[in-house]
């Protein structure tokens, strides 16, 4: 099930790409997040190794190399993590922390897989394989933000209504501490507010470094970073920095997340 909703899910944005011009845009991560949280970590990883698979072969038309050596593996990795985290003992708290911890650390994983090891060693592209370090180390770094970024806002507002959710409607397969704590307590909206106020601020911070510090500059002198990806990369920082810092403050004043 876990498989096959994401795989769904993550084909309805398949064609939206990051400004990098790899990666996409996957909102359904909140899929593998619930069953990481409901089921445990290994259905959510599995789920989520085979659900990307599915999705991006049947995308490019075939069995996929950049996805099995790349996704399949910071995917599975990811959400089992997430699922241990949360199954000792859940809390909101612990689901916060999970969801910052895997889309570091997932996102991290398929971009170094993806760019290192697919383009590099599998493709030999020669437009990757001629990069300096440092413009391997700004694309690989990018990538992950770009995902982290994307993903935070849906992981953190949307799961936890997922969750309540199931709980109230399938409570014998929710465990028992996650049904006890989803109904009987508000999901607290300070440190929801702080984890997306925090990268938003980060972003923000890094978008106006690009456009007024020497860092916009290092970036250019770079082949993948020319023209007119420099700027849509600049957009990135400011928008997603916007939105995160916005969703932030909403939460932070609004009564409770479930209110709001």
């Amino acid at each position: 099930m876990c498989a096959a909703l994401y795989a769904i899910g993550s084909y309805v944005t398949a064609y939206i790409p990051s400004p990098w011009g790899a990666g996409q845009f996957r909102p359904a991560v909140i899929i593998p997040s619930f069953f990481a949280v409901i089921f445990g970590p290994l259905p959510a990883g599995l789920g989520a190794a085979l659900g990307t698979l599915i999705v991006d072969s049947a995308k490019h038309g075939y069995l996929y190399p950049g996805s099995y050596l790349a996704a399949v593996p910071g995917n599975f990795i990811g959400f089992y993590l997430f699922g241990y985290i949360t199954r000792k003992k859940f809390t909101w708290g612990r689901f916060v922390l999970a969801s910052n911890v895997t889309l570091t650390l997932a996102n991290a994983i398929v971009a170094v897989l993806y760019v290192l090891v697919f383009k590099i060693l599998y493709l030999g592209q020669a437009s990757y394989v001629n990069l300096s370090p440092d413009a391997l180390m700004f694309f690989i770094i990018g990538l992950t933000i770009w995902w982290f970024v994307t993903m935070l806002p849906f992981v953190l507002l949307v799961t936890p209504f997922l969750i309540k959710a199931a709980a109230a409607a399938f409570p014998a397969i929710v465990p028992n501490d996650v049904r006890t704590i989803s109904l009987k307590e508000e999901t607290p909206r300070k440190p929801f507010s702080i984890a997306m106020l925090v990268p938003g601020v980060i972003m923000l911070l890094i978008g106006l470094m690009v456009s007024y510090t020497d860092l916009g500059v290092r970036m250019a002198e770079f082949s993948a970073f020319q023209e007119p990806t420099l700027t849509l990369i600049t957009y990135m920082f400011y928008i997603s920095g916007a939105i995160l810092t916005a969703l932030g403050l909403f939460t932070w004043r609004a009564p409770s997340i479930e209110k709001a």
